[in-house]
């Protein structure tokens, strides 16, 4: 509901209490007249003796006829102003007392007078939100505290790995040059891999204690596609995968180049790692209008539909499972999603029928 509507919704309200307030004050005049008339011709038609008190009474008041409607008038304004005045004042206790149910979210729902039917739909709006917020991040502080013991866990296994072989080579010196350079080559892969790990860990902080900045530039979309896809051409032969590419040319946009290649380093590497062996991986870039999209699609293990929605939440991996070859930190999504809509654009992702589809739109 736009701001302009809950306006109008509220005037609506505020101008039916004045109408209820000037409609009491003209029934009150006019029921006030017509007692005075009907008194005043019920006492003129009866004839008074001088020996009866209510006489004088009587003929005081008409004396003072002027004084007394006036106090009347005052009395009965006065009783209705506070009656209509107590009314909003209600209504606004009932809402600082529903405010303040909603810092605790896990009471019962806002109960609001019929007349503030729409106040009290949009508090349990604002409570049911409130509470939607709480479990998401209370199950991504968890998923975090889970990835971070799990990323504690792998850390050990190259870190032993790089120790035992290396101490291999440190403790047999007579050892033959072509098993050297194997137990090196086995030691500089668990290296790699624990760098990949301490990377995850700096992004896990990155991600929660600062938000994503843009320097953007014109830059060459078809370019970086290539480039990116050239740099996976050793991961690809290695699990035998076939990359076929269909760019449009010289296609610029404004944009920062550092942080779109991560985003398709991202989805590259996701397609890399999913992907059936020697099946083939589609990279395509269209320009349509004042946009152009990025597609990635790749054969792989059909993604179920309750993962494919949570597929860009922070710290969710899809492979529960700690395989040091695909067990990510469940960060690359949620950070190619934010950058992707840093500017201006948009990703999704489907799957079906054993195929998994990443589309990027991108403003140009």
């Amino acid at each position: 509901m736009s701001k302009s509507e809950k306006n109008i919704r509220r005037s609506r309200l505020s101008r039916r209490l004045l109408l209820q307030y000037l409609f009491s004050l003209v029934v009150f005049v006019a029921a006030l007249c017509l007692f005075v008339m009907l008194t005043w011709q019920f006492c003129s038609g009866i004839v008074w003796s001088e020996r009866n008190p209510l006489y004088y009474v009587l003929r005081f008041i008409r004396d003072y006829i002027l004084f007394f409607i006036g106090l009347a008038l005052l009395g009965g304004w006065t009783v209705i102003t506070y009656a209509f005045l107590s009314k909003p004042l209600r209504y606004l206790d009932e809402v600082v007392s529903a405010a303040e149910s909603l810092v605790r979210p896990d009471s019962a729902p806002v109960s609001l007078s019929p007349e503030m039917l729409d106040t009290q739909n949009e508090l349990n709006l604002v409570r049911e939100r409130a509470l939607r917020d709480a479990a998401a991040a209370r199950e991504a502080e968890q998923r975090k505290n889970d990835l971070i013991v799990y990323l504690a866990h792998d850390l050990k296994t190259p870190l032993t790995s790089v120790i035992g072989y290396l101490s291999l080579i440190q403790d047999e010196p007579e050892i033959s040059p072509a098993l050297r350079e194997k137990y090196m080559g086995v030691a500089l892969d668990k290296a790699l891999r624990l760098e990949e790990l301490i990377n995850e860990f700096f992004d896990i902080t990155r991600f929660n204690l600062s938000s994503i900045s843009l320097e953007k530039e014109r830059l060459n979309l078809t370019l970086l596609l290539r480039q990116t896809a050239f740099e996976f051409e050793p991961a690809l032969r290695e699990k035998e995968l076939r990359l076929e590419s269909c760019l449009e040319e010289d296609v610029f946009i404004l944009a920062d180049g550092d942080k779109l290649a991560r985003v398709f380093d991202n989805l590259l590497r996701n397609a890399v790692n999913y992907s059936y062996a020697g099946s083939t991986v589609s990279l395509s870039m269209k320009k349509k209008q004042d946009r152009v999209t990025v597609r990635m699609e790749n054969q792989g293990r059909t993604i179920p539909p309750e993962k494919l929605s949570k597929i860009f939440q922070q710290f969710f991996r899809l492979d529960s499972s700690r395989s040091s070859a695909t067990g990510g930190a469940g960060l690359g999504l949620a950070i190619a999603r934010e950058i992707v809509e840093k500017h201006g654009g948009s990703i999704r992702a489907e799957s079906a029928g054993e195929r998994i589809v990443f589309t990027v739109e991108l403003p140009l």
